[in-house]
């Protein structure tokens, strides 16, 4: 009868401890990316002026002024520059690169968030509103 005594506690101890375990192990999911990005109501219309703008004023203009310093090919101070450096160079490419990359930019910076990359993108998709 000692015995029991001492045995059952221990049994109900791990069985309380695999019962929350296996409850926690089984509530965690990764079915959602909603908390992964930034989501944006579909009825908005990414403009470059509240949303694309800030993003390059920034990031970018330390090289890419107006005129471009630090070895930057190119401004992307105005929409027309910006436009032409999308639609006719790998820009988009270039800041989806990861940092160390070559090629890759902001030069010397961190890479952009992903959400900025992603507005970018939507922006040259709805056919860069002003």
């Amino acid at each position: 009868m000692v015995v029991l005594k001492h045995f059952f506690p221990m049994k109900f101890k791990q069985f309380i401890f695999a019962g929350t375990f296996a409850f926690l192990i089984l509530s965690c999911t990764n079915t959602s990316e909603n908390d992964l990005i930034e989501q944006l109501d579909p009825a908005v219309v990414i403009t470059y002026t509240e949303h694309i703008k800030p993003i390059y004023d920034t990031n970018c203009l330390n090289c890419h002024s107006n005129p471009p310093i630090n070895g930057a090919g190119m401004p992307l101070s105005t929409l027309s520059e910006l436009q032409n450096s999308i639609e006719n160079t790998d820009h988009i490419d270039r800041i989806s690169r990861q940092s160390g990359e070559s090629g890759f930019m902001p030069l010397g910076g961190a890479r952009l968030p992903q959400t900025s990359i992603d507005l970018i993108k939507q922006w040259q998709s709805e056919g860069f509103v002003e």
